[in-house]
C-alpha cells in the first residue's frame, strides 16, 4: 500500500472566489499539501467530507470550511483513498456498519420505542403534574358549554352524596351532566360527571352513591391520566382533548380502565360506602342490572357495560360487602327527587344533540 502520492488537484480555499491549481501531495500521514502558482495549504484528511463523483473526478469538501472544495482524480491509490471519507449511501452510521447489522439495530430499536409507548401510560399517567391534569380537566368541563345541570335543591343533594363518599379536606367536583346516557366519567384534574340518563336509570340514591364513589376512587387513585394517555395518547398532553363536545365526551365515556384498576376504584367505593354506612345492596343491584340478571332496560346500560367490565362480579363484592352490617340512608326521597329532576328543571341548562 502506498505511503505517499502526488497528484493534479484543483481547490477554492473557502475564502475567496480564487480557483488554485496545482498539485496534491501526501506523505502517508494525516493532512494533504496543496501547492499551486496562486496559493499553498494544508488539510486535515479527517476534516474533508465526500461531495459527489463528476466526470472522473471526486468533490471534497471540509466540514470546518462549508465553502472550501477539492477536486482530485477518482483513481486515487487505494493508501490514500482508505484515508478520504467514502460516498454515504445510507447514511454515516448505517455505512459504517452494513445494510444487514443496521436493519437489525434499527429492528430492535422500534421493538424498543412499541414496548415504552404500550407501557408508558401505566408509569407516566400518574407522574403527570397536578397542575397540568387541572388544566386539560378544566378545558374538557369547559368544552360542555352550558351542559351540566343546576338547581339549588340538586346541587346540595348532590353535595351530600359527594361528602360520604369522598370524605377528604380536597374533595373532587362533582356534577350531572345532560347527557341521556347511562354512564359517568372520571375527568383529569379532580372532576366526576355523572350523565342524567344514569341518574335516571337509578332506583336508589345508593346506587348513585356506590357509582359517584367507583369515579371518586379513580381519581384518587390517578387511574384518569393513565387512562387518557392509553386512549388518545400523549398528544392530549401537547393539545388537549378534543374540542367537539360529542367526540370529547363519547371519548372518554368509552375510555377504558384496566381490571386492577377497576377492581380498586370499586375498592375505594366500598370503603367510603362501609365509612358513611351507605348500604352496598343498592351498587350490587345496579350492577345486577347492567349484566342483565335483573329488571330493566339492557340497552340503556348498554354503554356502562362497554367501559367497565364483568358486572356480575362487580355485584358479588357489593353485596359481600352488606353481610352483617346495618345501614343509613343516603339521602331522603326529596333529596333523591332533586338530583332526578335537576336537568329537567335547570332552565338555563343545554341539551345534547348527537346530530
Amino acid at each position: 500500500m502506498e505511503s505517499a502520492f502526488q497528484t493534479s488537484a484543483t481547490w477554492y480555499d473557502g475564502h475567496s472566489a480564487v480557483r488554485h491549481e496545482g498539485e496534491a501531495m501526501w506523505d502517508g500521514g494525516g493532512r494533504l499539501s496543496l501547492k499551486g502558482r496562486t496559493g499553498a495549504m494544508d488539510v486535515a484528511l479527517d476534516d474533508l467530507e465526500y461531495g459527489e463523483e463528476r466526470g472522473g473526478e471526486i468533490v471534497y469538501r471540509r466540514a470546518s470550511e462549508p465553502d472550501f472544495r477539492l477536486i482530485v482524480p477518482a483513481d486515487l491509490p487505494p493508501g490514500l483513498a482508505s484515508k478520504l471519507p467514502e460516498k454515504q449511501t445510507y447514511g454515516a452510521w448505517v455505512d459504517r456498519l452494513g445494510l444487514g447489522k443496521a436493519a437489525a439495530i434499527f429492528a430492535v430499536a422500534s421493538a424498543a420505542a412499541v414496548t415504552l409507548f404500550m407501557t408508558a401510560p401505566e408509569w407516566l399517567g400518574p407522574r403527570i403534574p397536578q397542575s397540568w391534569e387541572r388544566n386539560l380537566g378544566d378545558a374538557m368541563i369547559g368544552d360542555l358549554g352550558n351542559r351540566v345541570c343546576s338547581t339549588p335543591e340538586g346541587d346540595a343533594a348532590l353535595a351530600k352524596l359527594l361528602d360520604a363518599v369522598d370524605p377528604s379536606q380536597v374533595q373532587v367536583r362533582a356534577g350531572i351532566a345532560n347527557f341521556d346516557m347511562v354512564n359517568a366519567v372520571a375527568l383529569p384534574g379532580g372532576q366526576v360527571l355523572l350523565f342524567d340518563g344514569l341518574v335516571q336509570d337509578a332506583e336508589t340514591p345508593e346506587e348513585l352513591a356506590g357509582v359517584l364513589g367507583h369515579e371518586v376512587g379513580h381519581v384518587r387513585e390517578r387511574h384518569v391520566m393513565t387512562a387518557l394517555l392509553r386512549q388518545f395518547g400523549l398528544s392530549i398532553l401537547l393539545s388537549g382533548a378534543n374540542t367537539t363536545v360529542g367526540d370529547t365526551m363519547f371519548g372518554l365515556a368509552a375510555m377504558g380502565y384496566s381490571r386492577d384498576a377497576e377492581r380498586e376504584a370499586d375498592e375505594y367505593s366500598r370503603a367510603r360506602m362501609e365509612e358513611s354506612r351507605i348500604s352496598p345492596l343498592g351498587a350490587a343491584k345496579f350492577f345486577e342490572r347492567l349484566g342483565g340478571d335483573g329488571e330493566g332496560d339492557e340497552n340503556a346500560v348498554i354503554g356502562w357495560v362497554s367501559s367497565h367490565p364483568d358486572p356480575a362480579e362487580r355485584a358479588k363484592a357489593y353485596r359481600a360487602a352488606a353481610k352483617g352490617k346495618s345501614f343509613e340512608p343516603v339521602l331522603t326521597e326529596q333529596e333523591f327527587g332533586a338530583l332526578k329532576t335537576m336537568c329537567e328543571e335547570d332552565p338555563d341548562v343545554e341539551e345534547f344533540d348527537f346530530f
